[in-house]
């Protein structure tokens, strides 16, 4: 018998079956850096329309994790189909630098005091351990195939960017939107410095929870003094600082009368709970009065020779509590205001680590948390705890050192919110929010939001350029002073400030505007990093020439809603009047297979280096695609590898694709439109309906949609049905039969196309593939154009027929199947089909009678005329005749040729034409 193998068009490629990721894109890479591909895709779209996406800092301190690739990969998704459209996209990576983390990282594991050490070199050390990291996640994101320009990224501590925090700082000061002020903020203890309200979040702490009895002193002719007044609170140690005690001007307060002959004054509503708690069965309520009649009454301090006058305050609540509220203007905010308008002192005997001074006689040297301890003690003592009890509750913490943080009445300078908040409102209308409730939830933060503590009690930061006379205290800022400073930092860094005197930073001439001093002293405060981060729009997106003003897109994680997207909203219409931002997109957070929050106490957690270690980048980025990210989303080692599965099923058809064009030259071979065969021209409709479809994913960020329409495309249409029918005419068919190139012209666009569609999420594969694609002439997929819809190829006719013969297919495949399974056939070629159709489907049938048994797979099908309600009743039964060698079809033909007995008629014709070309 002949080798009638060596007859057939098996398919033959170069491109390897398995990826093997894990070692070929670390290579494919190395040659993207070699080649320069980031400046080559630049070169190529300058002059375009151009697209920005600006990179929010990621922390310069540890490896990234998986939310960082989570992070990366969607932007990366982004700025390559964005290229590949024609956009002049540049990609610029950002690092955020400064702040308490790396202080505490230096101090822990340097193991130096800064406190002890001079501040230049303590911050050179901070410097040199952030950029160690800056560089290490830079490999790192490199490797997870995102392209940017990675040789020129902006770094906060960089001297060129903080010339130009200190530019937008001095526009704010200008316009009036910064100011020093003495406030109750947030303090952490932890830090030693102050806070704002986007470093604060909030976990669960036991705490006491006391009702303390504060005894009237002065009842001004309506309460008698033999009455207390109960107030609660869960900080007793803040009851040092006691000056006043808030009631609702508008709620109703009554006298409760106790068998043993005490009397107390609670809010009527809470009478009745307040005197259960505190374990009291036997009272009568008596007189009643409204807030406002017992503004002014005086009590005793439970401890101390001074007194808590009754003041009426709009924060009061019965929510909780007595409806009666301790007021310490040190330790809160609304105490701070009320005490303010009151005229009350602000007494805060809390030092900067949290311990009690000797304002707080008795206690001093106490850590706050300690001190509760012995303020309840000591009330006890007195008889004016009335109960104690423990909760947990949610209370602030500090989000870097994860402690408890305190409200503290310190001199800080702010950023005044109320000074722009309606133009800040006005701007978030303005933007296009996905998700919508984006809008809602920061223009909700920027409503309640109060003014922005900017100062910082730390070292490693940028300074603020504040200068204070010596003479009378004023503080000096002016246009002059900015931009010297700015110029000098941005030659030398903002160290500068530390090392030099004040005169090498003043401008000539420099007095004071408001007596005309001429010597100044240096403010030791650094800013809010989150200033830092909220400048970059400035310092990146004004300076560059690549980049332009306002960014197209700010995609981040939903925590920056606080965070990122509000400061830098905030530093943008102070100094602009306009956000930085034309779009924001969020993503949500990574959690694991079960829904849980991921922890390296649990042992959760998924390690993207590790990922790429075993999988390779593009499984993560195909499993970064397969999200609804704008949502929480689950990772885990079984996604992973249901991810991979995929993978494999779209590799193996791309694969499919080369093996099937190694023959094919596009310039010799390539058949017009008009004369393809039918399936060719339907395969190439629904082509243009992946693009279309992909396109819309891709433009509303809906990479889901993009995965979802690709691994259909690949898996159901291409592998189940156009391939699995081309299979008999790619094979057996004579090389240049007109079937056969009209096939292959179809099939070498589609995977053109297809890999150029995929390009985006499977950067590596798709790169590795186009070295292989006939006819291409660019050097670099990344080099090409996205595919658009051809609309001269769409033929809704053709399309709807196809449509419908598709879903008769699936009905004989069902048939076949059960065939199959009942043991009449074994495989599909072994069966020949009759068929019984509806008259309109014996028509469509009827139309493609030649092409039938290449649709279907069989060796034989007859299609019966007749009436049925059915779309298409099946009979299955074995075929008729002998087995063909060479294309296995079972035929009535095979052993009629002399030559070749083991073939059929068509194959015994095929195989002497080659062999007669051959000869």
């Amino acid at each position: 018998m002949l080798d009638y193998k060596k007859t057939l068009n098996l398919p033959e490629t170069a491109f390897p079956m398995r990826g093997n990721l894990p070692n070929r894109e670390p290579e494919m890479q190395a040659w993207w850096d070699e080649t320069d591909i980031y400046g080559q895709v630049a070169k190529k779209r300058a002059g375009k329309p151009k697209f920005i996406l600006h990179d929010g800092p990621p922390y310069a301190n540890g490896d990234i994790h998986i939310g960082h690739a989570l992070n990366k990969i969607l932007k990366d998704f982004i700025v390559r189909y964005k290229s590949l459209q024609g956009y002049d996209a540049p990609y610029i990576p950002g690092w955020d630098t400064h702040g308490l983390p790396i202080e505490q990282a230096v101090t822990s594991k340097k193991k130096v005091d800064r406190k002890k050490m001079d501040p230049v070199a303590f911050r050179k050390i901070c410097e040199d351990y952030a950029l160690s990291f800056v560089e290490k996640q830079k490999e790192q994101f490199k490797r997870l195939g995102v392209r940017g320009d990675w040789d020129h990224p902006y770094i906060t501590l960089k001297p060129e960017y903080e010339a130009e925090q200190i530019r937008l700082f001095g526009e704010m000061a200008k316009r009036g939107h910064v100011y020093r002020g003495y406030r109750s903020i947030y303090w952490s203890p932890s830090s030693e410095s102050a806070l704002a309200d986007a470093e604060i979040e909030y976990q669960d702490k036991r705490s006491p929870s006391i009702y303390v009895a504060f005894d009237v002193k002065d009842g001004k002719g309506k309460l008698s003094e033999d009455v207390a007044v109960i107030i609660w609170t869960t900080t007793p140690w803040t009851l040092p600082a006691n000056l006043g005690i808030a009631l609702g001007a508008e709620f109703t307060y009554v006298v409760v009368s106790t068998t043993d002959g005490r009397k107390f004054l609670v809010a009527e509503e809470l009478a009745d709970h307040v005197m259960q708690l505190i374990g009291i069965e036997g009272y009568n309520k008596g007189a009643t009065f409204r807030g406002e009649e017992l503004e002014g009454i005086q009590c005793q301090h439970p401890f101390y020779d001074r007194e808590s006058p009754i003041l009426l305050g709009d924060h009061v609540s019965l929510d909780a509590g007595t409806g009666c509220v301790h007021t310490a203007p040190g330790h809160g905010v609304e105490d701070f205001e009320l005490g303010k308008k009151y005229g009350l002192d602000v007494l805060c005997p809390v030092d900067e680590k949290g311990k009690l001074t000797h304002e707080a006689p008795g206690f001093e040297g106490l850590f706050y948390d300690d001190a509760n301890k012995v303020v309840t003690e000591k009330l006890k003592e007195s008889g004016h705890l009335l109960k104690l009890v423990f909760i947990t509750h949610q209370y602030p913490h500090d989000w870097r050192t994860k402690k408890p943080v305190i409200f503290r009445a310190t001199e800080q300078w702010f950023a005044s919110i109320d000074g722009f908040r309606d133009a800040m409102l006005h701007a978030i209308k303005e933007v296009k929010w996905t998700p919508a409730w984006g809008e809602t939830r920061l223009g909700n933060m920027v409503e309640d939001r109060k003014d922005w503590c900017i100062s910082r009690q730390r070292v490693w930061g940028v300074p603020l350029p504040i200068f204070y006379c010596n003479t009378c205290s004023e503080p000096y800022i002016t246009d002059e002073s900015i931009e010297f400073i700015a110029d000098r930092f941005g030659q030398e860094g903002s160290s500068v400030w530390f090392s030099r005197e004040v005169q090498e930073l003043l401008p000539e001439g420099a007095c004071c505007h408001q007596c005309g001093n001429e010597t100044f002293r240096k403010e030791t405060d650094i800013m809010d990093v989150w200033f830092d981060s909220g400048s970059s729009h400035a310092a990146v997106l004004e300076a560059r020439e690549e980049t332009s003003w306002p960014a197209d897109l700010y995609l981040e994680g939903s925590d920056q809603y606080r965070g990122w997207f509000n400061s830098s909203l905030t530093t943008s219409v102070a100094t602009k009047d306009q956000a930085p931002y034309r779009q924001v997109l969020s993503h949500g957070f990574t959690l694991d297979g079960e829904g849980k929050k991921m922890s390296k106490s649990l042992g959760n957690t998924i390690d993207p280096l590790k990922v790429m270690k075993n999988y390779g980048a593009d499984i993560l980025r195909l499993w970064v695609s397969s999200t609804d990210y704008q949502a929480d989303v689950r990772v885990s080692e079984d996604i992973l590898k249901q991810i991979a599965e995929v993978y494999r099923k779209v590799r193996n058809t791309l694969r499919f694709l080369l093996g099937n064009l190694a023959d094919f030259v596009p310039g010799e071979h390539a058949v017009a439109v008009a004369e393809l065969d039918e399936i060719d021209r339907y395969a190439l409709i629904q082509l243009q309906r992946l693009i279309e479809k992909v396109t819309a994913g891709y433009e509303s960020y809906d990479f889901h949609a993009v995965y979802y329409q690709i691994h259909y495309f690949c898996t159901v249409f291409l592998s189940q049905f156009y391939l699995d029918v081309l299979k008999d005419r790619l094979y057996t068919l004579p090389a240049n039969d007109a079937k056969r190139r009209s096939s292959q012209t179809v099939m070498a666009e589609i995977l053109k196309t297809l890999v150029v569609l995929s390009n985006p999420i499977l950067p590596h594969t798709t790169e590795e593939v186009w070295k292989f694609v006939p006819g291409t002439a660019d050097e670099s997929i990344q080099l090409t154009d996205f595919p658009q819809v051809e609309p001269s190829v769409l033929d809704v006719g053709l399309e709807e027929k196809w449509d419908r013969l598709t879903v008769l297919r699936d009905i004989v495949l069902k048939a076949l199947e059960e065939a199959r399974a009942k043991k009449v056939i074994g495989n599909s070629l072994g069966a020949a089909l009759e068929l019984y159709p509806s008259p309109s489907n014996f028509q469509l049938l009827h139309s493609i009678q030649g092409s039938l048994t290449e649709l279907f797979i069989v060796s034989q099908v007859h299609v019966n005329q007749g009436e049925t309600e059915e779309e298409l009743q099946v009979q299955v039964k074995p075929a008729a005749g002998e087995k063909c060698q060479r294309c296995w079809v079972i035929s009535s033909t095979v052993g009629e040729s002399k030559d070749y007995p083991e073939l059929c008629d068509r194959c015994a014709d095929t195989v002497a034409k080659h062999y007669a070309d051959v000869e």
